[in-house]
């Protein structure tokens, strides 16, 4: 397994569901937490940070989750963060990689939309420049904020239009927040150009799956893990290569799964549907990517032959430019062949 690890580590890399504020790192989040001390219920202390990202269930996860997004009051609160992000991804050798960006949850505490998306941009150069990583944005609505934040995300979409944006997306609970209210704002953002990215059946059923596809134009489901529950969905998802994107310790943190052991990644590979492997939110779960890399080996007893699998599906599946991924999986090619 060391060696496995070691080949993770250096094994170039696609990451396709990580979140913007989720992928903030302990030092990131105490430094903001002691910046607004007395106005957050965020520690700045390191032991107790560690401790507040214990969570019950997935109530309890968006709780915790909407506490570290009120730290991030002003732009260059945005740009510090998708800075730091960038550092990190490029430190596990991550080349390209779309971050779910929820432009709502600062615009509504404040910061103008184009300050926000200035800021995100700004952190894009910098982090391209300086540690090799190409980001790009999926602007994702909340879920739990209703349609008014449906309204606004899409509004921040197509007026702002970042050159970074290549996707839309839906996050947060899915218990109690039907996916078939969206349509009207995927629609428009498919008539733009943007790609749909829903998040769906992670801790609902099947049909959740089903409604995002049928009723949001799904081109990848964030998640999606439930499918492994109905045959039929399996099958249309291998029949029409629709991918999932899944990420098993966040499963496991947020009690969708009770059990790594239980993850159904395998049984959804068996089926043939389509799967890359991504870290959601990772220091708030206690795992990176190069983890998930491992915990995925493991699940589905890989050698690094098949770990470089995993990352040239990852690729395959992103919507980078068809040049860009040719380059990607050229690379990964290279490293495996000089790894023997």
């Amino acid at each position: 397994m060391t060696d496995l690890t070691s080949f993770i580590a250096g094994l170039p890399k696609a990451e396709l569901h990580v979140h913007h504020v989720g992928s903030a790192s302990p030092r990131i989040v105490a430094e903001l937490a002691a910046r607004h001390e007395g106005s957050s219920p965020v520690p700045a202390d390191p032991e107790l940070l560690a401790k507040y990202f214990e969570f019950r269930d997935f109530a309890h996860f968006i709780e915790i989750y909407l506490s570290v997004v009120d730290l991030v009051r002003d732009d260059e609160d945005v740009r510090l963060l998708t800075y730091e992000i960038g550092r990190e991804l490029g430190r596990q050798n991550v080349r390209y990689a779309e971050l779910t960006v929820t432009p709502y949850s600062s615009v509504r505490r404040g910061i103008a939309a184009t300050a926000f998306c200035e800021a995100i941009e700004d952190a894009r150069s910098s982090a391209a420049r300086d540690f090799g990583v190409d980001l790009r944005w999926c602007f994702d609505i909340p879920g739990e904020a209703g349609l008014p934040a449906a309204e606004e995300t899409l509004r921040i979409s197509l007026e702002e239009r970042p050159d970074g944006l290549i996707s839309f997306g839906l996050g947060g609970p899915e218990i109690g927040v039907p996916r078939p209210q969206f349509k009207p704002y995927f629609d428009a953002a498919r008539a733009a150009g943007l790609h749909s990215v829903p998040h769906a059946g992670e801790t609902t059923g099947p049909e959740t799956i089903w409604d995002a596809l049928r009723d949001l134009g799904a081109e990848r489901i964030g998640h999606g893990i439930t499918a492994a529950q109905d045959e039929r969905l399996m099958a249309h998802l291998a029949e029409h290569q629709i991918p999932l994107e899944v990420c098993p310790t966040s499963n496991l943190r947020t009690r969708a799964v009770a059990d790594l052991d239980e993850h159904p990644i395998a049984r959804l590979i068996a089926a043939g549907v389509p799967v890359s492997v991504n870290s959601d939110d990772p220091p708030m779960f206690g795992t990176t990517l190069e983890q998930e890399y491992a915990t995925a080996a493991r699940l589905l007893n890989l050698d690094a032959t098949g770990v470089a699998d995993l990352a040239r599906a990852a690729v395959r599946h992103s919507f980078r430019s068809a040049d860009g991924k040719a380059t990607l999986l050229a690379e990964i090619d290279a490293y495996t062949k000089a790894q023997g």
